[in-house]
């Protein structure tokens, strides 16, 4: 049977080696890489696709909450395992609702990662238990359908692509502007076009206009 595949995603390297050693002590996990930056995490991903990626909230670049959203757009199938310091219901409201799998706070026991892990292997939502007393399933479950609700359908990244485009940059400058490999660029053009149902330029220019992403030369 092949490994279960996870990267994790912190910004604090010695937290990153911790959590590797806990997971590859157990049968069947394997860490294949360690990334301490928002955009590297989106780099990666263009190259291996892992069955898990256990993320940070707090993370350099880009926001673990922002990530989370991408990356699901992108690759809807790799589990996101929130690992964070904040125990809050307003950032597990936030997380759970941009498409995390389960919310795990960093003061957890390491036996309590292992059962985060499992718990969304095996398709279910997990919820550390120093925050999900009273939360029921019909809470998560809203939580859930709530992603799909959300008024404005562009993250925060596709925003920034769509302002550029309508600037007039093409995707390689658009990839130096943003960090990002063109490759990158050129998916979240396509994207953009594919959401929005949109299939020129021009209409796409239009559409900014209208919706307020730009104001009217």
């Amino acid at each position: 049977m092949n490994p279960y595949n996870i990267i994790i995603a912190d910004d604090h390297a010695i937290l990153r080696k911790g959590i590797k050693k806990i997971i590859e002590e157990a049968s069947g996990m394997s860490v294949i890489a360690e990334v301490g930056d928002g955009l590297e995490l989106l780099n990666l991903l263009e190259k291996v696709t892992p069955d898990m990626i256990i993320l940070d909230i707090s993370m350099p670049t880009i926001r673990g909450i922002e990530l989370t959203r991408e990356i699901k757009d992108i690759y809807p199938k790799i589990k996101i395992l929130i690992l964070t310091m904040h125990k809050s219901k307003e950032y597990l409201i936030q997380a759970i609702s941009s498409g995390a799998d389960g919310y795990l706070v960093k003061e957890d026991s390491d036996e309590e990662l292992f059962v985060a892990i499992n718990t969304i292997r095996n398709g279910n939502i997990y919820l550390s238990p120093a925050i999900s007393k009273g939360a029921s399933i019909e809470f998560i479950e809203a939580l859930q359908k709530g992603n799909k609700k959300i008024d404005d359908p562009l993250t925060p990244r596709e925003k920034e692509v769509l302002k550029l485009i309508v600037e007039g940059y093409t995707c390689k400058d658009i990839a130096g502007m943003l960090f990002i490999s063109p490759r990158t660029a050129q998916h979240h053009r396509a994207r953009l076009l594919k959401k929005l149902r949109i299939k020129s330029v021009p209409d796409l220019v239009q559409y900014a206009i209208q919706k307020g992403y730009i104001s009217m030369p």
